[in-house]
């Protein structure tokens, strides 16, 4: 079993094209079910990244290809993709 906060002490890597996504920023989790709903990783703008939550990168649990000792492999077409939707 993983603890949340050791998940956040991982890097996040996309298997597409090989690129460093940054560390976990949050987690969202659906209380209910007791599942981790998505990942939230900063966006490509970090120095603005305290302004704004839409340029954060948010990956599905589905994406999520495996989860090793030291990082955290997702599978995301494009970069750009998914972004959280405006409120």
């Amino acid at each position: 079993m993983v603890k949340i906060s050791e998940l956040r002490l991982r890097d996040v890597i996309n298997i597409v094209d090989g690129k460093r996504l940054g560390a976990i920023k949050d987690i969202e989790i659906d209380v209910e079910a007791g599942k981790i709903k998505t990942l939230v990783l900063p966006g490509n703008n970090r120095f603005f990244n305290f302004l704004s939550r839409s340029d954060e990168v948010i990956v599905p649990w589905e994406k999520i290809i495996r989860i090793g000792v030291d990082v955290i492999l997702v599978e995301l077409n494009s970069f750009s993709q998914p972004k959280r939707p405006e409120a």
